[in-house]
């Protein structure tokens, strides 16, 4: 059973206009909404790909209801776990005269201490034992910088395996705790190490430094369009992305992280797991705005990846 937990989800919209000025009431085209929030969008692309897993996260106010009914719509297993606050909403803006896409990130509710409490005892409360556990996302305001600590070691009773995709202090923590897999791109992987990184040579060496160190088992650099790094204890490879054309990166991550989880579950290897992931990535991008992976273009993508060593 795959867990996913989001202490920060979001109602995400999306609109666009035919430019970006100041001090002007700029009308936007319809706005579309989304659920959004790390795990949230690991549950969605799981649920897409034709797996299960289930979805904890927190829920405030009227933008917590609408988080609900859009999960319901989509068919994926969730659990609202309710705050004091609001659950933010972020807008994304596509400016058609250039293409550029402005997003902006709310900071999300101030938790007070019964907020963050009780998401670590809805967890405890789980009735069927987690197999992995995905927390992912940022951390909002007033959640302790070691919140995914904490996570670790609630998983450890059961021995659940632990992804952790999040960044800044809250992946330090996180990783101090050890964990089974972290997904950092190279500067989130500069801020764990401490070192400034120049090649992939550098990253590789922080990588091993890490798993030597037990903070994790498995790290997977990704690395955008050029696919990802998989480093473990036994070595390293580099698993090329297939090429695709971009539509949209927004999810790419989410849907990375859901490909390699999905395939674990489904008893693939670790290494195969990765380049599912890498397909699912591929695949999130072919689509439009946080419409994440479809399960036929991973499936044609994994494909064409054959086996390749690299």
């Amino acid at each position: 059973m795959i867990v996913t937990l989001t202490v920060n989800p979001s109602v995400d919209a999306s609109t666009s206009i035919h430019q970006v000025v100041p001090d002007h009431k700029l009308r936007c085209r319809e706005a579309s909404y989304k659920p959004g929030g790390g795990g949230v969008n690991v549950s969605r692309a799981v649920h897409r790909l034709g797996g299960e897993s289930l979805a904890l996260y927190t829920s405030g106010g009227l933008h917590g209801e609408l988080l609900h009914q859009m999960l319901e719509k989509e068919g994926v297993s969730h659990h609202p776990i309710p705050i004091e606050g609001q659950t933010r909403e972020n807008l994304i803006v596509l400016e058609e005269s250039t293409g550029q896409q402005f997003r902006f990130d709310m900071p999300g509710p101030h938790f007070i201490e019964s907020d963050w409490e009780s998401c670590i005892e809805q967890l405890k409360a789980l009735t069927v034992d987690p197999t992995y556990i995905v927390a992912s996302g940022s951390l909002p305001p007033g959640c302790p910088l070691d919140f995914y600590a904490k996570v670790v070691a609630v998983a450890k009773k059961w021995n659940a395996r632990v992804i952790v995709d999040t960044s800044g202090e809250a992946l330090q923590l996180a990783a101090d705790a050890g964990v089974f897999l972290l997904k950092p791109n190279a500067r989130e992987l500069e801020e764990l190490s401490g070192k400034v990184i120049a090649n992939d040579e550098e990253l590789k060496a922080a990588a091993l430094q890490l798993i030597e160190e037990g903070r994790t088992e498995v790290v997977v650099v990704s690395l955008g369009g050029k696919g990802a790094l998989l480093i473990t204890k036994d070595g390293t490879e580099h698993i090329q992305a297939p090429e695709v054309s971009v539509i949209s990166v927004v999810g790419a991550g989410d849907s990375l992280v859901a490909g390699v989880v999905y395939s674990l579950e489904q008893g693939r290897s670790l290494r195969e797991s990765v380049q599912f992931g890498i397909a699912a990535g591929a695949a999130a991008v072919m689509n439009p705005e946080r419409e994440l992976c479809k399960r036929e273009d991973t499936e044609r993508l994994f494909k064409s990846m054959g086996n390749n060593h690299s």
